[in-house]
């Protein structure tokens, strides 16, 4: 850990002090305003930008941190506007640097497992997946301090689409074997009225809070359908809004089966029959990835996701193997965002989704269901 950047210096002395107590020596702190990461990018010493900023400054921490060398992972979402998305693969294209969306859900155990399931025929010919985030996140979009400022909460001031596709769409567009064999070429997105953040404000919030000058736009819950060029169909659902448990959809179906996630089920023919699901741990032995073989219990968060993911990163980087995804893939699983506002702005209209891969979607490439290195 070379450097670390941060406008609010407390809290870049607080990752520095982690690094230095897991052994390592002290990082550079880069903590002159909100710009200093153009100088960390600079550097000469420096392999790979990593980058958890709000949404806003993902897309110039990236390109500079292109432009400077360096191959660069993303928070989700990658950038928010279809133009940035497209500067974003032109710049990868041109400096052969990586520039990866930190996909995280596509390293769950659950989700590795349905892959090489999928790979492997299980589901028969794929015919429709779906994926979603659903997350009450009111508290937290109101907290003085959990988010560094509004940030997050602002976006619901500007955009009525989906904020957060990528958790969703990620993990599908693996199974599908999307910019690998078929690609994403159109989304038709619906949104409910924006009520939720109002109606939490006026419960919680005291009068003068700065969050009483806001006014939120829709919507509440979207729910987007994305068309592939094999005329398969992915639905995409974001709520951040409203009252209810932690959620994410994550199914799969074709002509043999479906798999639907929270909790693990699945039906299969020949496996299972009488309409009653079945028992989805029974395809561990033969069809968990070899990642989650090897680090049978994985440390961090979300399950161990977080880590795996960051392991095969950096595996890929120092053995020289393409990432299991890339720059090509950010874009696809982003477009969502500026997308579906337009879509619903439209009425539902569908919105094409441009083939950021320029033809090479027709080919096979490596993904996620890779094989151990030697």
């Amino acid at each position: 850990m070379v450097a670390v950047c941060d406008p609010v210096r407390e809290k870049a002395e607080r990752a520095a002090a982690a690094v230095v107590a897991a052994g390592q020596p002290a990082p550079a702190l880069y903590t002159h305003g909100p710009d200093d990461y153009a100088n960390l990018c600079t550097r000469t010493d420096l392999d790979f930008v990593y980058v958890a900023t709000p949404w806003e400054t993902h897309f110039p921490v990236a390109r500079a941190a292109m432009l400077g060398g360096k191959h660069v992972g993303v928070e989700c979402p990658v950038a928010m506007e279809l133009t940035e998305l497209w500067e974003l693969v032109d710049l990868s294209e041109q400096t052969r640097r990586h520039c990866l969306q930190m996909e995280n859900c596509c390293y769950g155990r659950n989700e590795m497992r349905v892959l090489r399931m999928a790979h492997a025929g299980k589901f028969g010919e794929l015919l429709h997946g779906a994926g979603a985030y659903n997350h009450d996140l009111r508290e937290l979009l109101f907290s003085p301090t959990y988010y560094e400022g509004p940030w997050r909460r602002t976006w619901h001031t500007k955009l009525r689409g989906d904020l957060y596709p990528n958790h969703g769409f990620g993990p599908v567009a693996t199974y599908m074997d999307l910019n690998r064999g078929d690609r994403a070429v159109s989304i038709s997105s619906f949104g409910t009225p924006a009520l939720g953040l109002a109606e939490y404000r006026a419960a919680h919030m005291p009068a003068g809070d700065p969050s009483w000058k806001e006014t939120y736009v829709e919507s509440d819950r979207t729910i987007s359908v994305v068309r592939t060029a094999k005329g398969r169909l992915i639905r995409l659902e974001h709520d951040v809004s409203t009252p209810h448990p932690y959620s994410r959809i994550n199914s799969l179906g074709g002509t043999r089966g479906v798999f639907e996630d929270y909790p693990a089920r699945i039906y299969l023919e020949p496996d299972h029959k009488d309409d009653a699901w079945g028992d989805f741990s029974a395809y561990a032995a033969e069809f968990d990835h070899w990642l989650w073989k090897e680090h049978a219990n994985p440390p961090g968060g979300h399950g161990g996701m977080d880590y795996l993911m960051v392991f095969r990163l950096m595996q890929c980087l120092q053995l020289g193997l393409p990432p299991d995804f890339d720059v090509y893939d950010a874009a696809t699983w982003t477009a969502p965002v500026p997308l579906s506002h337009a879509s619903i702005k439209a009425n539902g209209a569908p919105q094409e989704i441009p083939d950021f891969t320029r033809g090479a979607w027709q080919r096979a490439r490596p993904g996620v269901d890779s094989a151990k290195p030697a």
